[in-house]
């Protein structure tokens, strides 16, 4: 688990999620954007909620890796969702192949269904 330290508090999530975090927030700096996102994060008493981060070219994040002996907090839709948007910030020309084949397994999803 790793604790993220940004304006003040601390809000401890998972490992993946946490190095998605700071790897979207250093492509949104290099780019000069800023961007709303959230990711899930523990409370003190163990119960999971979610936390809203504004990141950019001004964010100060800090992470750190911590051993609260809970279970590893995951989400893989939303580490797979910062990647994604941290290809299309490091190489939009793949980025742009990334969302035509997810359109054709959208496509392939339908046709299996119906």
């Amino acid at each position: 688990m790793q604790v993220i330290m940004y304006a003040g508090g601390e809000f401890l999530t998972g490992d993946e999620i946490a190095d998605a975090l700071l790897e979207y927030s250093r492509a949104l700096g290099e780019e000069d954007g800023a961007q709303l996102v959230q990711i899930p994060v523990r409370e003190p008493d163990g119960s999971r909620t979610s936390a809203r981060f504004l990141i950019g070219p001004a964010s100060q994040i800090v992470a750190k890796m911590v051993s609260d002996g809970g279970e590893e907090l995951v989400d893989e839709e939303v580490v797979a969702r910062l990647r994604r948007l941290t290809r299309g910030l490091n190489y939009p020309e793949a980025s742009a192949v990334d969302e035509q084949e997810h359109q054709w397994e959208a496509i392939r999803d339908h046709d299996d269904v119906a």
